[in-house]
C-alpha cells in the first residue's frame, strides 16, 4: 500500500511541503489520508523549525474530494460510525484552517468537494489556468457539510448558494474572482510562483505572522466597538516591545535584514 502523502524534509529556510500522493485516484480522500494529513499538519505546527507550510499534489488533480469507494463503504456502516468518520474530516479542515503558520496551496487540475475545502482553509492559494473547481456533492445526493464554514467564509454566501446547489464546475479565473484563489498562473509557472510567495512570507517575523493570523480570526466576526479598539491597541503595544518587534524596527532603521529573514 502506497503512502497517501509525502512530507519533505524541512530545509534551513524552514519551509515544509506536504504532497498528496494518490495520483491514480486523483488524490481523493479516504480515512487513511484524512488521518495522516491531520497528523502531519499537527506535527509541522509543533515543529519550531517550520516557518511556512505548502500543500501540493502529484498527478493530474489536486484532489477530487472523497474517494467514492470509501464513501460507498461508509454508507453501509452505522450512524455512529459515520458521524465519527465525518468528525475526522471536520477535524482535518479545522486544524488546517487554524494553523498558526502561513499556509500555501498550489492547485493543479481538479479540486472538487473536499479539495475545495483544503484550498479554502489555506491562507494563500495559487492555481494553474487549467485548474477547475466544483462543490459537486449535491450531484451525488450529498452536501458539503464539514467544508461549508470555510468555503462560505471564503467565497461568500451568495456565490456558495449557486455553486453548492448546482454542483457545476468553475474555472480558475472564476475561483480568482470569488476569492477562493488569489493568483492564477500558467500551467508551467505554478512552482515558480509558489517559490516567490514563500520568499515573501519568509521576510515576515514568524511570531508577528502567528499573531497576525490570530488577529484576523479574532476580529472578523466582531463588531467594531470600543472593546475591539482597546483590544487591538493592547496587541500592537505588546508586539512593539517584543524581541521580534524590536529587532524588526532596528533592522529597518539600520537598513539591514532582520535576524529571521534568509540571507
Amino acid at each position: 500500500m502506497t503512502d497517501p502523502l509525502f512530507v519533505e524534509e524541512i530545509g534551513e529556510n524552514g519551509v515544509a511541503r506536504i504532497t498528496l500522493t494518490r495520483p491514480k485516484l486523483h488524490n481523493a480522500f479516504d480515512d487513511r489520508l484524512v488521518l495522516e494529513l491531520t497528523t502531519a499538519l499537527r506535527g509541522l505546527e509543533s515543529d519550531e523549525r517550520v516557518r511556512v507550510i505548502t500543500l501540493a499534489a502529484r498527478g493530474k488533480s489536486f484532489s477530487a474530494g472523497a474517494d467514492l469507494n470509501w464513501m460507498k463503504a461508509m454508507a453501509g456502516y452505522s450512524k455512529e460510525r459515520n458521524e465519527k468518520d465525518a468528525q475526522s474530516l471536520a477535524e482535518l479542515m479545522f486544524v488546517l484552517d487554524r494553523l498558526t503558520k502561513p499556509t500555501l496551496a498550489l492547485v493543479q487540475g481538479a479540486a472538487y468537494g473536499g479539495g475545495v475545502g483544503l484550498v479554502a482553509c489555506c491562507d494563500i492559494a495559487v492555481a494553474c489556468e487549467s485548474a477547475s473547481f466544483s462543490l459537486s456533492e449535491v450531484r451525488l445526493g450529498l452536501i458539503p457539510a464539514v467544508i461549508s464554514p470555510y468555503v462560505v467564509a471564503t467565497i461568500g454566501g451568495r456565490a456558495a448558494r449557486r455553486y453548492v446547489l448546482t454542483g457545476e464546475r468553475f474555472s480558475a479565473w472564476e475561483a480568482h474572482r470569488l476569492g477562493l484563489v488569489q493568483e492564477v498562473v500558467g500551467d508551467h509557472d505554478l512552482e515558480a510562483e509558489g517559490r516567490r510567495i514563500v520568499d515573501r512570507l519568509l521576510k515576515g517575523g514568524p511570531e508577528a505572522q502567528k499573531e497576525a493570523k490570530r488577529l484576523i480570526f479574532d476580529v472578523r466576526e466582531r463588531a467594531f466597538d470600543e472593546d475591539l479598539r482597546h483590544e487591538t491597541a493592547r496587541r500592537i503595544a505588546r508586539i512593539r516591545v517584543s524581541d521580534e518587534g524590536r529587532e524588526g524596527i532596528s533592522a529597518f532603521l539600520e537598513k539591514r535584514s532582520p535576524a529571521w529573514a534568509p540571507e
